[in-house]
């Protein structure tokens, strides 16, 4: 078969809905300026679903000093990969400064989050290693675990005593191989919200000999007492062996790095693939990392807005009878029962008839008959905000549970 016939036959789970989902349940695009209102094909909607925690997307601080590092940078400068001409002493010291603020002592910065994780485990591991990961990990960790060569064991997400069943089938291989044992979990995981059971897994280092790698992305800047992350939260950040975090969530922007000993980043800097072939991140980012690292720190009045929010959504929601299931972040999943044609017609009327912007999940990345609608809320949202949206949630559930959204096509819904 040719190569792009089979692509046109084959469309992949989620390409299947291409023809029907694109530009509205797929791919759609908000407009305007970051905020909690923005433009929906016209529309002015609530909108839930920005990666922007601590509001500093489109800050008035954060804009101004960022257009000023573009415009004494520019978007090239430095070229090339860091390795080959890309560094600078401007990379170093923020490096450092993430070192101090995260407990570790050495950073390295990766230039997307993504690409950059999945590379650190593809360096860290030979044929003779072994992977233990919880089933729930993102899709970044799981990527880069396909290009692991040697055994790799998940157990059920969060399930501490299948992990130490894991712990133990891996101890024997790699005492045959002479190959290590990495565990990787993350701090808050992006889709649930739970956090990561970090503690557990490192009173397991009494037991087993192994090392932890935590992929904090959701919880740098939300979590713990100083923004510090999950570790700092159940207070095991000194046990965290490699802690992974992006600049894409609590700092809305782009970019993420990778804290250890400093022998061990000193070896990332020189064997991760992603950063060693690929352009390095431009000044004008790095400075504006920066500046969002130090508005982290210095204005907690950010992260304590943040969770004035999240606690007035997540349990005014539950109050009226709504499954978040077991969150502990900002993340907040509102799991309901339905098929797919049922989510597309009640993400059609929130959008179309309640003006709200949330993201809706379905089958295959959710069992079948599960709808999951996931909102972010963020430092910029109100409480007149959240009291509109629990109304909207209120209006759509009944519905959903009369049957109004069943059999009928998007299209035609009002």
């Amino acid at each position: 078969m040719d190569l792009f016939e089979k692509l046109l036959v084959d469309r992949g789970p989620l390409g299947q809905f291409s023809q029907i989902a694109h530009g509205y349940y797929a791919f759609p695009k908000l407009e305007g300026e970051i905020a909690p209102r923005m433009k929906f094909r016209g529309k002015d909607v609530l909108n839930w679903s920005l990666n922007n925690y601590l509001g500093l997307g489109n800050h008035p601080e954060i804009r101004k000093f960022d257009a000023e590092a573009a415009e004494k940078y520019g978007l090239a400068y430095p070229m090339g990969s860091r390795m080959m001409s890309g560094n600078s002493n401007i990379i170093e010291e923020f490096e450092s400064q993430l070192s101090d603020f995260v407990g570790k002592e050495d950073t390295v910065i990766v230039n997307y989050g993504y690409q950059g994780i999945m590379s650190a485990i593809d360096a860290l591991l030979d044929r003779r290693d072994v992977v233990v990961y919880d089933a729930d990990c993102h899709a970044c960790i799981l990527d880069g675990l396909r290009m692991h060569l040697g055994k790799r064991f998940v157990y059920p997400h969060n399930d501490i005593q299948s992990c130490e069943k894991q712990l133990a089938r891996a101890t024997k291989i790699v005492e045959e191989t002479g190959g290590s044992i990495l565990v990787i979990t993350e701090g808050v995981f992006g889709m649930l919200g739970e956090m990561g059971n970090l503690k557990e897994i490192v009173g397991l280092k009494d037991k087993f000999q192994f090392r932890l790698m935590v992929d904090d992305a959701h919880g740098f800047g939300t979590m713990g007492k100083t923004g510090a992350g999950t570790g700092e939260e159940q207070g095991v950040q000194d046990e965290i062996d490699i802690y992974f975090s992006t600049f894409a969530k609590s700092m809305a922007s782009i970019g993420g790095f990778i804290s250890s000993k400093e022998q061990v980043v000193e070896y990332l800097r020189y064997n991760m693939r992603s950063q060693i072939f690929a352009k390095t991140l431009p000044t004008a980012f790095v400075l504006g990392n920066m500046k969002r690292l130090e508005m982290l720190k210095s204005m907690p009045e950010l992260k304590n807005k943040l969770w004035e929010i999240v606690h007035a959504l997540q349990s005014g929601l539950r109050a009226k009878g709504f499954n978040l299931g077991k969150t502990e972040s900002p993340v907040t999943p509102v799991i309901l029962s339905g098929g797919t044609n049922e989510a597309a017609n009640l993400i059609m009327d929130l959008r179309e008839k309640f003006q709200i912007f949330c993201s809706a999940v379905v089958y295959p990345v959710v069992p079948k008959d599960v709808i999951m609608l996931r909102l972010i809320p963020t430092a910029m949202h109100t409480l007149e905000d959240v009291n509109e949206t629990i109304a909207a949630f209120e209006a759509i559930s009944d519905k959903l549970k009369s049957g109004a959204y069943a059999n009928v096509a998007p299209q035609t819904l009002q």
